[in-house]
């Protein structure tokens, strides 16, 4: 029933990113006074940390508006910011959110898969598969704080947390919708999502490309939790308390236990995966498509 209901969903909304802004932003976390990293934020251009040593567990904010179009400069700063956070023993957690109100992240920024050269589309999918392997295999507990819309890429990214909490809104829908572009989910995305809600719903939900609204995501176990919007992140703090309550050594050894084998199938494929990514992109017809979705992203915004 999940299915069928979220298929509701129009295929537009990929195409309307700008519909998605209204809605309110995750609020700040009061920092700790001593120790690690410190209590102050850091961050960089489009990633903003608001650490709180004291409980040891930093909020991570996605910053690149208007819908954290997943950049090749945002990929990086994630991962420098995530390794930060990692090299530092005071931190066990990290809660990742959004700082641009109605959106979690949109998905691949199309402009870097537009008009560039092949050696610039394969750096750009080397960063988007170490964000993925950083985040999938992290020794930290990552709770997704889902404040906004999450397709494509952005729900991928979601996918890779321990723990997903999305607020209650309609707009904010979730889902691996590549085919709605003419585009295929890469066999990493495709496990990430199997693993998760499992075979069968994985085919369904990737082949047609749907948008899941939240009661729906909930449904067929694409999310944890489902809550009103000002207590998304209320909630995945209380969550983040009950997994720190595990003995670090034990979870991070069943989490590895658990996820190692889907990873281990990219960096065994990391080569050809990239070939196939930019032979592919590099096609005509898709790099034409592109071109008119964008075009008429423009004018949208303008």
């Amino acid at each position: 029933m999940a299915l069928v209901t979220a298929m509701r969903i129009s295929a537009r909304a990929l195409f309307r990113p700008w519909a998605w802004l209204p809605g309110g932003a995750f609020g700040r976390t009061e920092s700790a006074a001593r120790g690690g990293v410190g209590a102050r934020g850091f961050g960089s251009q489009r990633v903003l940390v608001e650490p709180d040593p004291a409980a040891g567990i930093a909020v991570m904010k996605l910053k690149n508006p208007p819908v954290n179009s997943l950049s090749l400069e945002l990929l990086t700063e994630l991962v420098i910011s995530l390794e930060k956070l990692e090299n530092d023993k005071t931190f066990r957690g990290i809660i990742l959110t959004s700082d641009c109100p109605g959106v979690f992240s949109a998905g691949l920024d199309l402009t870097e898969m537009c008009g560039k050269n092949p050696a610039h589309y394969a750096e750009y999918w080397k960063a988007m598969q170490e964000l993925w392997l950083r985040l999938y295999l992290s020794n930290l507990v990552l709770i997704a704080a889902i404040n906004g819309a999450s397709p494509a890429g952005g729900c991928l990214i979601s996918l890779t947390c321990d723990y997903r909490v999305l607020a209650d809104n309609p707009k904010y829908v979730i889902g691996l919708n590549e085919t709605l572009l003419g585009i295929i989910a890469p066999f990493w995305f495709k496990d990430t999502l199997m693993n998760t809600i499992g075979h069968r719903a994985s085919e369904l939900a990737l082949q047609l490309g749907i948008l899941f609204p939240p009661a729906e995501a909930l449904q067929v176990g694409m999310v944890d939790k489902v809550v009103p919007e000002d207590q998304v992140q209320s909630t995945a703090l209380s969550v983040m308390a009950q997994w720190l309550s595990i003995p670090d050594h034990a979870r991070q050894l069943t989490k590895n236990m658990m996820r190692k084998p889907t990873a281990d199938r990219l960096v065994k494929h990391r080569d050809s995966d990239i070939q196939n990514f930019v032979s592919f992109i590099s096609r005509d017809s898709i790099q034409k498509s592109l071109q008119v979705y964008l075009g008429k992203l423009r004018q949208k915004k303008g």
